[in-house]
């Protein structure tokens, strides 16, 4: 199948405009959160340490409750769950918007991360319910490429809206686009209708998994190495007098993230997603060497947006592994367990990384994130027996998922 010709297919399937359309709200208003929680508080205080504290706050809770809330959808499904968190979590971003005194503050950053509805988690699995197999790859990266957009739009009307002339409106206008988006995509039929799968008796915890243990692992070291960067690249550029450029050199990045999200969907598919899994994450670590001996002008921001474009297509090709070895029963939660791993060490990164940018300097921090991801490269390769299910080339007859149920049930 012609490479664009997969995507024209894909937006002709039904229902996939619309499931696009229901949860961008939502996503836009995720990419806004941490940024209006930091200006909220700093605004409130006057303390950027405190604002600092805020946001960490919001994004451990976020992190460590990830797994648990994914869980909750993989039994009950998405019905329910988002319909409780997605009022909820719109009424608390009211309320914040107009409380002033610390304690509330750190008290409702706490709760936003620990409720926040799993929209991007609710959305990867359905994908597998309206397109065909041969589609899926497409529906991965475009998917990717919206959530990236997000990442990169969200902050922006966050800080626009927090610095205005009524910053209290950067808060309500997320609580109004989650309320748009998440309500949308819980009245959605596909979300409505998706039911979870069933595990097998007697089928390991998801922790005792082999592949999911090696995804964990790498996790590990991939969520420190970033969490480090993320601090890294404002502190180098405000300690060499140029803060105005971490902007750019970070929307570098998210741009070319989204642009590498869709190259990935057009990637020949004479290569299982494994194959193009591992040949990616090598040109992600040799692109990654040269950080330490960059400036926050221009060499940073080439390397930044090289990496944002191999990270992009990583993240496509990520989940088609993850969709191949995950065990039945965790479509959701698999995904989720990875995030609250690699977002729990990505803050303990961000703490690690300021700490190194301050006592040291700024390239030692660098200098760890390629690092990092040798080591997570050194894992894969030494693990990769155990990823064997991604080694399917994809098929129009077979989809992943029935390769690995057949191969079980011949064992």
């Amino acid at each position: 199948m012609n490479a664009m010709k997969r995507y024209i297919d894909f937006f002709k399937t039904p229902q996939v405009v619309p499931l696009f359309l229901a949860s961008f709200p939502a996503r836009i208003a995720y990419g806004m959160i941490g940024l209006s929680v930091f200006f909220k508080a700093q605004q409130e205080t006057g303390s950027i340490a405190f604002a600092g504290l805020a946001i960490g706050l919001n994004s451990v809770a976020g992190s460590l409750s990830a797994g648990i809330r994914s869980s909750v959808m993989d039994r009950y499904g998405q019905k329910w769950p988002l319909r409780i968190l997605v009022p909820g979590y719109t009424a608390m971003l009211i309320v914040l918007s107009f409380t002033h005194t610390r304690p509330t503050i750190l008290t409702f950053a706490f709760l936003l991360g620990v409720t926040a509805p799993p929209i991007n988690l609710s959305v990867r699995p359905l994908w597998k319910a309206i397109v065909s197999e041969d589609l899926l790859r497409s529906a991965y990266a475009i998917d990717t490429s919206v959530i990236n957009a997000a990442g990169v739009l969200g902050p922006v009307f966050a800080t626009t809206l927090a610095l205005s002339a009524h910053p209290q409106s950067a808060l309500l206008f997320a609580a109004f686009m989650m309320a748009l988006g998440g309500s949308s995509l819980a009245l959605n039929p596909v979300s409505r209708g998706w039911i979870p799968e069933k595990k097998k008796d007697g089928q390991k915890a998801l922790w005792k998994h082999r592949a999911m243990q090696l995804l964990m692992v790498e996790a590990i070291f991939i969520g420190f190495g970033w969490g480090v960067f993320d601090v890294a690249v404002p502190a180098f550029a405000t300690l060499e007098k140029v803060p105005a450029r971490t902007a750019w050199i970070l929307a570098a990045m998210g741009i070319a993230s989204i642009l590498g999200g869709v190259a990935a969907g057009i990637v020949s598919k004479r290569y299982s997603p494994l194959e193009w899994f591992m040949r990616n994450y090598i040109l992600w670590f040799i692109f990654t060497v040269p950080l330490a001996f960059t400036y926050p002008g221009w060499s940073l921001a080439l390397v930044g947006a090289c990496l944002g474009f191999i990270g992009g297509a990583q993240q496509v090709f990520y989940w088609e592994v993850l969709e191949a070895v995950r065990p039945l029963g965790s479509e959701v939660s698999s995904i989720g367990w990875l995030w609250t791993i690699e977002g729990s060490f990505m803050a303990l990164g961000s703490a690690f990384g300021g700490f190194i940018s301050e006592a040291f300097t700024p390239r030692i921090a660098l200098a760890i994130t390629p690092t990092c991801i040798a080591i997570g490269t050194l894992i894969l390769f030494v693990g990769r027996k155990y990823l064997s299910e991604a080694n399917a080339r994809p098929s129009t007859e077979n989809d992943l998922r029935a390769m690995r149920d057949n191969a079980d049930e011949t064992n």
